[in-house]
């Protein structure tokens, strides 16, 4: 099976239905695989064959789901690209991956267009919106064949180039087939598929799509026939009107967004009661947050971990299995783990070292980049770069990032625990922890910390409060309070900014 067939297998077993909503109009997944396939007919027509690049970049809206699934169908990689990004991050992007095509929106054009310019074989790009210009789509769709093409796609052929983009240097692209994605849906879905929801299955897709998470959150969705409401974008009201309107019954979500939600100060005005799940992942969870999110909403969490070269699923909560605050669950079907030292040795249960991966699920490599390859992929292993432990029954429990860990005198600190210590402080809501090299002791522990609306907590009082609860050497040296920290397109603490940030501290005194 690959993605190509994805639509006409929901069509055969869920019958014909809407699977989409988006501002109130529904489509339905008969019309989502004819229009798709249109789009695939289209591609070839222009040119596009079998392993070439086309970029999408596009917020949540049903032309995605189609580009998506044309962009398969045709034989060609898609390249899903978050609208978020700015000119230079889209330019190295399609410096690096040469794409044929580029699919956006009328909005977007100009963004693309800088960053298009002066590249020496720039692509073509097109709207799949109802308009007059002349990059839309829409006609030449229209007069498209509505039946799958003739393009022989394996397993094995390439399906998605998923990119963990840097505004300087190389980009890395993940190289995911059309068997990774499958295999990592079907498994997620297998999970997914024991939860007896409250009013049928009401997802809400509020994710990026064009992310790792949100995409294979997409496939499921599909395999599993669910009713999809789509939202553009992350707007907390936006996110309560559909629950109420939609009976949504669960959906998927970033730590930040779950925050936000938490926090909202009207959000026992809304008529939440379909809602049942809520699936956490990308980022950690603070877990006096989930505590407070499933009483408030009356809900449970559902957490996991993944990272884009795995498809991106490794693990996550089995609702049928007791639930082990602090982890992110077990391996999914087929997928292996383990915990290994500096020197690759396996570690016994209970030790914290990098977790390694392997499975159906996981990625050939870097596309065009055999050195990066070469460093995270070795015997047929996922070197993931996350500090982890393994308990006697499985379950995982993530550390830190292994680039993230503090050495001060010689000691591991782990910023993560720092985090959710003070993050339990009843006066904070967000924190941040990074080192700063010092000469005398390595490196010591800085502190950004954002508190709650209206309180009055000191830098004192909470570095008191860590004492109280810390190893002196785990102790903030420096803790500031500021309005926000910095985050990443989708809601992760960027750390690399919060450590230049962190060169205001003096370590000589």
């Amino acid at each position: 099976m690959n993605l190509s067939q994805i639509w006409q297998q929901n069509i055969q077993q869920f019958g014909a239905y809407p699977i989409l909503v988006y501002e109130g109009q529904e489509y339905t997944n008969v019309q989502c695989d004819m229009q798709s396939s249109q789009l695939a007919h289209t591609l070839i027509d222009l040119g596009v064959q079998k392993g070439d690049r086309v970029v999408v970049i596009m917020p949540n809206c049903p032309e995605v789901v189609i580009a998506f699934a044309g962009i398969m169908k045709s034989g060609a990689v898609v390249v899903p690209l978050l609208p978020l990004l700015q000119v230079q991050e889209i330019r190295n992007i399609l410096q690096d991956c040469l794409p044929k095509v580029v699919l956006t929106t009328s909005a977007l054009v100009p963004k693309v267009r800088e960053a298009a310019e002066g590249l020496s074989f720039p692509p073509k790009m097109f709207t799949l919106e109802e308009s007059v210009s002349p990059v839309s789509l829409r006609e030449r769709l229209a007069k498209a064949p509505t039946v799958l093409p003739d393009v022989a796609i394996d397993g094995g052929d390439d399906a998605a180039l998923l990119y963990t983009a840097g505004t300087t240097g190389r980009p890395k692209g993940v190289v995911l087939t059309h068997r990774n994605l499958y295999v990592n849906a079907e498994a997620t879905a297998k999970t997914a598929r024991v939860l007896q929801l409250k009013t049928g299955r009401v997802g809400l897709g509020v994710l990026p799509f064009s992310h790792a998470f949100g995409f294979t959150m997409m496939n499921v969705a599909i395999l599993l026939g669910d009713k999809i409401v789509l939202l553009p974008h992350f707007d907390p009201v936006k996110v309560l009107e559909a629950i109420e309107t939609y009976k949504v019954t669960h959906t998927a979500m970033v730590p930040t967004m779950l925050h936000a939600l938490y926090h909202h100060p009207d959000a026992d005005k809304y008529d939440t009661s379909s809602f049942f799940v809520c699936i956490s992942g990308s980022a950690s969870l603070p877990r006096a947050l989930a505590e407070g999110f499933q009483r408030k909403f009356s809900c449970i969490i559902l957490e996991g971990y993944g990272l884009s070269e795995a498809g991106p699923i490794v693990t996550a909560t089995d609702p049928m299995k007791p639930i082990k605050p602090g982890s992110v669950g077990l391996p999914l079907p087929g997928i292996e783990v383990a915990v290994v030292d500096e020197e690759g040795n396996r570690l016994p249960a209970g030790s914290v070292g990098e977790l390694i991966v392997s499975g159906p699920n996981i990625s050939k490599g870097y596309y065009g980049n055999p050195g990066e390859t070469g460093k995270v992929f070795r015997d047929g292993w996922l070197y993931t770069g996350d500090m982890a432990r393994i308990d006697e029954d499985g379950y995982v429990f993530i550390v830190d990032r292994k680039k993230d860990v503090i050495i001060r005198g010689g000691l591991n600190i782990y910023p993560r625990d720092l985090e959710e210590l003070l993050m339990s402080h009843p006066d904070v809501i967000d924190a941040g922890v990074v080192g700063v090299p010092s000469e005398k002791m390595g490196e010591e522990v800085a502190a950004y910390v954002v508190k709650r609306p209206g309180s009055q907590v000191s830098a004192e009082a909470l570095i008191q409060y860590c004492q109280e609860r810390l190893a002196k050497y785990k102790t903030p040296r420096f803790l500031k309070i500021v309005g926000h920290l910095p985050k990443n397109h989708i809601g992760k603490t960027d750390k690399k900014l919060l450590r230049e940030w962190a060169k205001e501290f003096d370590t000589a005194s």
